[in-house]
């Protein structure tokens, strides 16, 4: 366990974006409902440096979001009061996992200042984040490829992870980002869940399938070809059935899935998109194909207001570092 810090004049914490990559079952017909698939990546991520002050009080990216979670997790009835400073953040409400890495962030800066170390699950307690995924909560703990089991009978618990493996160093994903679309949040989402039709059982069964039978393997035996096709198909399923919340896509931008099925039709392979999105995400075997990807799709993309990043897979999770005035 790592050695608790009690004198540090400020924690920064920097914790790592996550991709969803698809349920498991969204009915829950066997007692479990959800069941997640993700993935830690190294960019784009949240840093925040967290000291004591005479008053609770934020600055840089997400300055307001940050000053309500450390209001809320400060204890003022004990004289602790915090100053924050985001110097970047995961972009809010893109599927991925901001919300979740800045609470848990914040959180694990305060406990440790405070000299005290929380685990994940305690600080989703703290921050009623683990509602539906464990993936976010799995990341920052740990980084790596996650599947979790999906929420049980007690709400309060978080979904379990069933299997967290390290993702292979070599392969990258080429992230489609669209800063003028933003993903379902919040009370639309709740609403949207409320909403939608039946899951069928028999596509919760061929998703469960295809996790334990080619997409594990194939990211075991780093076979990318299996791992790939497994993804799509699975996004295929899962973004049929929410594209009536899409207006009738699986895309939430349409411009990213254009890009997404370019950066197909050149070799990428898991196409999909992040949660609610807009991000949409493709995988390819190495840095240089990533980078031939980049650069024989990168002009397009800006053509239709897209931008795309390179990242990998981050195989460790929140990094928490006392640092000298």
């Amino acid at each position: 366990m790592r050695q608790t810090i009690r004198t540090s004049p400020a924690i920064r914490v920097t914790a790592p974006a996550r991709l969803h990559l698809g349920f498991l079952d969204l009915n829950g017909d066997i007692g479990r409902r959800f069941g997640s698939i993700g993935l830690a990546v190294d960019q784009p991520s949240t840093t925040l440096t967290l000291r004591r002050s005479e008053k609770n009080e934020a600055k840089g990216a997400e300055s307001k979001r940050a000053l309500a979670l450390v209001n809320k997790y400060a204890r003022p009835d004990r004289g602790a009061h915090y100053a924050i400073d985001v110097e970047n953040a995961i972009p809010a409400h893109a599927g991925l996992g901001s919300g979740t890495q800045l609470a848990l962030a914040v959180g694990a800066a305060i406990a440790e200042i405070e000299g005290g170390t929380l685990q994940a699950e305690d600080l989703a307690a703290l921050g009623d984040r683990g509602a539906r995924s464990g993936i976010g909560l799995a990341a920052f703990a740990g980084g790596g490829f996650i599947v979790d089991g999906g929420k049980g009978k007690d709400p309060g618990v978080p979904p379990p992870v069933t299997l967290r493996c390290d993702f292979p160093e070599d392969w990258r994903v080429l992230l489609i980002l669209d800063s003028r679309e933003t993903g379902v949040s919040g009370e639309a989402e709740l609403t949207a869940f409320a909403d939608l039709p039946e899951f069928p059982q028999v596509a919760a069964a061929h998703i469960c399938h295809l996790v334990l039978m080619r997409l594990v393997p194939g990211l075991k035996e780093c076979d990318i070809a299996a791992f790939g096709a497994a993804i799509t198909e699975i996004q295929a399923i899962v973004g049929g059935y929410f594209a009536t919340k899409q207006g009738g896509s699986p895309w939430t931008s349409p411009a990213v899935g254009q890009i997404a099925n370019r950066l197909r039709q050149q070799g990428a392979t898991g196409i999909g998109q992040s949660s609610w999105g807009p991000t949409g995400f493709a995988f390819v075997d190495s840095q240089a194909a990533a980078e031939r990807l980049y650069h024989s799709s990168i002009e397009d993309a800006k053509a239709v207001g897209i931008n795309i990043l390179i990242a990998q897979g981050r195989n460790t999770g929140a990094r928490i570092e006392s640092i000298k005035p």
